[in-house]
């Protein structure tokens, strides 16, 4: 089997996990703004110790690329980024939007349904793409600006599972549609990073450590 740490910082979800092939031996998360910086090196440090496991015993390290929060994406790059120098092993980079398609699956499932993540991206924008319900991205991902346009066209043609924390933005005009069930409160985890994760260890589909950076999407702004 290959032991792997899970990195997934995209979102105010810290999350961290270690799996052995397909099964998670050990999972730290907690949901709260500006702890990534603080609890990442203590979370892994936890879920290493849960696992029974240590640094050594690593094949590689998977972190989620995103899109997402700018600042929670350069703390996870950076830190796994840092480890894989250490350690001598390779860094996966993982589809933030899939690993919380996979979460949203388990908990809904519907083998005919358009699965649509969205991210918050500030005011009314998210990061979105579109899976199939075998996880195959049938869209490309992208940022949107949500109004009564943006998904009528499949909300009034297909069954969509709408999820994640820019799902809530879509409610002002989508709510009381038959066609869209929602799952609440989901973000990227770790937990379930390792579908992607192993694919890709199997595959040897590695990133170039000196050039890999985070999937941003848009350019980061700040005020001066």
């Amino acid at each position: 089997m290959s032991v792997i740490l899970l990195i997934e910082t995209s979102s105010i979800n810290c999350s961290v996990a270690v799996c052995d092939g397909n099964k998670i031996l050990a999972a730290v998360e907690k949901r709260e703004m500006n702890i990534h910086a603080s609890a990442i090196t203590l979370f892994i440090e936890q879920a290493l110790k849960e696992s029974n496991k240590n640094l050594k015993d690593l094949n590689a390290i998977a972190v989620g690329k995103g899109p997402g929060s700018y600042t929670g994406l350069r703390i996870g790059v950076s830190t796994a980024k840092g480890l894989c120098y250490a350690l001598n092993i390779p860094l996966i980079a993982c589809q933030s939007l899939r690993t919380i398609f996979e979460s949203a699956k388990e908990i809904s499932f519907h083998q005919n349904a358009v699965y649509r993540p969205l991210l918050d991206a500030r005011r009314m924008e998210v990061y979105t793409c579109k899976f199939d319900a075998k996880g195959n991205q049938i869209e490309d991902t992208n940022a949107v600006i949500i109004d009564e346009q943006t998904f009528k066209e499949e909300t009034l043609t297909e069954t969509c599972i709408y999820f994640g924390d820019g799902a809530e933005k879509t409610k002002t005009y989508y709510q009381h549609n038959e066609n869209i069930t929602y799952v609440d409160e989901l973000y990227p985890s770790a937990n379930y990073m390792h579908y992607e994760a192993i694919e890709k260890f199997n595959k040897s589909e590695f990133e170039d450590l000196v050039y890999f950076e985070p999937f941003y999407l848009k350019e980061f702004y700040f005020n001066k």
